[in-house]
């Protein structure tokens, strides 16, 4: 009887607990885990400096795999192209800076990229900030360099609809690889990555012009 009600206690203590669980894990497990690693490795988790990283380490990942929480996913805002009175069917280019982490070594990989797509006439436009936004999103989770380029573009032109989509996109990703860089092979150099749709991949002349872009 008396382990009954130990064991009730405990149930009831913790449920009214305010450690937070995701995916079934606890913090606090996170956090033991952490220091674990420490030990390990040699370090001490009891000395000063060390005693308020596991907690860190914690809110890092929450902050820098917020990929897998699909509701951390962004919202693409979408308009009818000419709705302004201008239809527009022109290479849209933009370009920006990428932070992600490979799978592999759970190692800092970083770089940038540079989209581009051509407007369906009869279709929806992008808003352009919204690109940034995908390949962070895509960005926020365990990756490999190819398969993240693929999963912008693919978000990308989900958004904008099956019914007129657009004639074509392009992403080319250029990262340095700190599994590379740091570890292993010790080496310098960046690893370029590309998908590309529609008239980007039939059109040698309009996918030359992109890639000059590039360069």
């Amino acid at each position: 009887m008396e382990d009954f009600f130990a064991v009730t206690q405990n149930i009831i203590n913790q449920m009214s607990s305010n450690e937070h669980i995701q995916n079934g894990v606890s913090e606090e497990t996170v956090k033991e885990c952490v220091r674990t690693i420490f030990q390990y490795i040699g370090e001490d988790p009891e000395r000063q400096g060390m005693q308020a990283t596991p907690d860190r380490v914690v809110r890092m990942f929450d902050e820098i795999f917020r990929g897998y929480n699909p509701e951390k996913k962004p919202t693409i805002t979408v308009f009818d192209n000419g709705m302004d009175g201008l239809v527009y069917d022109g290479m849209i280019v933009d370009s920006g800076t990428f932070y992600s982490c490979c799978e592999h070594h759970m190692m800092p990989f970083f770089g940038t990229y540079w989209f581009a797509y051509l407007p369906n006439p009869k279709g929806k436009i992008l808003g352009i900030s919204k690109v940034g936004r995908v390949i962070d999103y895509c960005s926020a989770k365990l990756q490999v360099q190819e398969r993240l380029t693929r999963d912008v573009v693919e978000m990308l032109i989900e958004a904008l609809g099956d019914e007129n989509p657009p004639l074509g996109m392009a992403l080319v990703m250029k990262g340095t690889h700190l599994c590379k860089t740091m570890r292993g092979a010790r080496k310098e150099g960046q690893m370029t990555s590309s998908y590309l749709t529609g008239r980007f991949k039939s059109n040698a002349a309009l996918r030359s012009e992109f890639l000059k872009m590039v360069e």
